[in-house]
C-alpha cells in the first residue's frame, strides 16, 4: 500500500518525520518541507520505504557517493552544508533539554578533517551464496558490497582491497567476519574478527596477502598473522605503537580538536585524571603540564599508553592502571587528590562512574562522549550532585552520519 505524506522535521537518527493522527511515521533520505510518496516497511508500523519526491526541498542537493541511499553509513548527504550543521547542532541542544540541563551550547565544529582513519568493514555471504564486504544497509541485516567510500581518508587507500580479499580468503570459514582497518604512519593495521580457529595453510595465505597489499600488519583478535612495519601514531610529541585492533578517534582531526578543548580549561591544574583513557590521546597530550593517572579496561592499551610516555622526555609523570570502570569505578576517596579529570567512555557511557564521580570534590570536570544521550545522562548526574556545567562544545567527526562528539565542561 502507497501513501503520500509531508515530512515536518528530521529525526535525530535523520529520518524524515511525517506527523500523522495515528502517530510519527518516520522516512529516511527525505528533507522537511517535502511531499513523498512511500509505502509500508513490513514489520515496522512506524516506518516508510521512499518510493518518490514529488516535491523536492529548495535545500536538496546531490549525494556525492553512489552508494549512498543504498549503504547504512552515512545518514545525510542530500542536504545543504549549512542546515546539516544546525541539525547536528540541534541534535546535542535537544539532548541536553531531554535532561532539564541548561547550558550554552557551541558553535559545531567540523573536525573531519582528511576523513576517516579507522572503519570496520564486515564480510557476509548474501542468500545467493555470494560474499560481500561492505558496510550494512539501513536498518537491515545484508551487506552492500562497496569498492570505494568517500568519507575515509587517502591514508585508508587500499583498505577495501585488502578486506575483500581477506574475505574472500576466509570464505571457507563460512563465518561472518568484521574487519577493522586503521591508517597508521606505518601503514594499514588491520585485525579480522570472527573468524575461528585458523590452521597453519590458511595463517600462511593471510600472511601472503598482507604482503601483497603491502599492511603494516595483520592481525586475528589482536593476535599477530603477518607484521612488514609497527603500526604508530603520533599522539602530542609521544609515538605510539598501537596493539592490534585499537581503539581511536574516528579522525585525526577529531582527535586533535577534543584534545584542544580540553588543554584550553586544564589550567594550572597540577594532577588530572583520565577515566577510559585508551592509548593516551588525552594523557599523552596533558602530561606536558601536570601529572596525570590514567585508567582503562584495555590492558594492551594501558601497556601502549606506558611505553609511549617512557620513550619521551619532557613530560610529567603518567601512572597507567588497568582497572575496569563500569564494575569498578573509582570511588569519592580515590577522587579527591585530582584537580581536573576527564572521562571518555565508550557509547553507553560511564552512570556508575558518573555516580562516584558527583559525590567527589574535584574542581573541574571534562565529559567527552560520542553519544548525546548517555552524555545528557551522566552530566545530569554530576549537575545534581553539585556540579555546574558551564559549557558544551559539538565535534562533528562523524560527518554525514547521526553521531556527533561532545564535549561538556563542569566545575565545582
Amino acid at each position: 500500500m502507497t501513501e503520500r505524506l509531508v515530512i515536518a522535521r528530521l529525526a535525530h537518527r535523520g529520518d524524515g518525520v511525517a506527523d500523522t493522527p495515528s502517530g510519527p511515521l518516520y522516512v529516511p533520505y527525505t528533507l522537511p518541507g517535502e511531499l513523498v510518496e512511500v509505502e509500508n516497511v513490513p514489520g515496522d508500523s512506524e516506518r516508510r520505504h521512499l518510493l518518490r519526491i514529488e516535491t523536492a526541498s529548495p535545500e536538496r542537493i546531490e549525494p556525492f557517493c553512489p552508494h549512498f541511499g543504498i549503504c547504512g553509513g552515512c545518514a545525510i548527504q542530500h542536504w545543504t552544508p549549512a542546515r546539516y550543521r544546525e541539525w547536528k547542532h540541534g541534535l546535542v541542544v535537544d539532548a541536553l533539554a531531554q535532561a532539564g540541563l541548561k547550558a550554552p551550547v557551541d558553535e559545531l565544529i567540523d573536525a573531519h578533517g582528511d576523513g576517516r582513519r579507522r572503519a570496520t568493514f564486515h564480510a557476509r555471504r548474501g542468500t545467493d551464496g555470494v560474499i560481500e564486504v561492505g558496510f550494512a544497509a539501513l536498518r537491515a541485516h545484508h551487506i552492500v558490497g562497496i569498492d570505494r567510500c568517500p568519507v575515509l581518508a587517502p591514508s585508508l587507500d587500499g583498505a577495501i582491497a585488502a578486506a575483500w580479499a581477506v574475505a574472500e580468503a576466509l570464505a571457507p570459514q563460512n563465518k561472518p567476519l568484521d574487519i577493522q582497518a586503521t591508517a597508521t604512519d606505518a601503514g594499514i593495521d588491520m585485525d579480522v574478527r570472527g573468524s575461528g580457529a585458523l590452521n597453519s595453510t590458511r595463517i600462511g595465505q593471510l600472511a601472503r596477502l598482507a604482503a601483497t597489499h603491502k599492511l603494516a600488519r595483520l592481525t586475528r583478535h589482536g593476535e599477530l598473522i603477518a607484521q612488514r612495519s609497527t603500526p604508530t601514531v603520533l599522539i602530542g610529541r609521544a609515538r605510539v605503537a598501537l596493539p592490534g585492533g585499537a581503539f581511536l578517534q574516528a579522525t585525526a582531526a577529531g582527535e586533535q580538536e577534543l584534545a584542544r578543548l580540553v588543554e584550553s580549561h586544564v589550567g594550572n591544574a597540577k594532577i588530572v585524571a583520565d577515566l577510559f583513557c585508551g592509548v593516551g590521546p588525552f594523557a599523552l597530550r596533558l602530561a606536558e603540564r601536570a601529572r596525570i593517572s590514567a585508567f582503562d579496561a584495555d590492558a594492551n592499551a594501558i601497556a601502549a599508553l606506558k611505553q609511549a610516555a617512557n620513550m619521551i622526555t619532557g613530560l610529567k609523570p603518567i601512572e597507567a592502571e588497568t582497572r575496569d570502570l563500569f564494575r569498578r569505578p573509582l570511588v569519592a576517596q580515590e577522587l579527591k587528590r585530582f584537580s581536573a579529570l576527564v572521562f571518555d567512555p565508550p557509547r553507553q557511557g560511564a552512570e556508575a562512574q558518573a555516580r562516584e564521580l558527583s559525590k567527589s570534590t574535584v574542581p573541574i570536570v571534562f565529559a567527552v562522549s560520542c553519544n548525546p544521550a548517555t552524555f545528557s545522562r551522566d552530566v545530569r548526574i554530576l549537575v545534581d550532585g553539585g556540579y555546574r556545567l558551564r559549557s558544551v562544545t559539538p565535534v562533528d567527526q562523524f560527518r554525514h552520519s547521526a553521531h556527533v562528539e561532545i564535549v561538556g565542561l563542569l566545575a565545582r
